[in-house]
């Protein structure tokens, strides 16, 4: 079981992780070990989260959700796959406990009285400004 808090843990037979070969420097290791980390996770089928934090978590997701609703997230930082397996598992659980958070919803409010006076006087301060740089009209016609 994987821990995100005290009411939501997932089944490791939700994650699937498969390592390939990483792309970039790293000599004859990168051609001969795959230890780069490819992290599955079906969003819209999990059965750990509640409704509303599946729902959050594919707006999080972004580009690392694909249209089925599998999120998949890669690491490739470390030369080691152990390492690259517990940063794709430590993102995966950083996600959903953003997902977690409920968002604040916003109270509609008016400007001040004090606010209103102080953005129009600006705005006249403004217009006079640009007024007195304005060229007169000719004289001559």
């Amino acid at each position: 079981m994987i821990y995100i808090n005290e009411k939501i843990s997932l089944s490791e037979d939700e994650i699937q992780i498969s390592f390939v070969r990483a792309s970039g420097p790293g000599g004859q290791n990168v051609n001969k070990v795959s230890t780069a980390v490819q992290l599955r996770f079906d969003v819209r089928r999990s059965h750990s989260l509640p409704y509303e934090v599946r729902q959050r978590l594919e707006k999080l997701a972004g580009n690392r959700l694909t249209n089925d609703g599998v999120m998949v997230l890669d690491a490739r930082q470390s030369r080691s796959q152990e390492r690259n397996k517990q940063e794709a598992l430590t993102r995966l659980i950083d996600l959903i406990s953003r997902a977690t958070v409920r968002p604040k919803t916003r109270k509609k409010s008016r400007p001040s009285y004090r606010s209103k006076i102080k953005r129009l006087e600006g705005k006249r301060h403004r217009s006079k400004m640009k007024k007195l740089r304005r060229k007169g009209p000719d004289i001559d016609g």
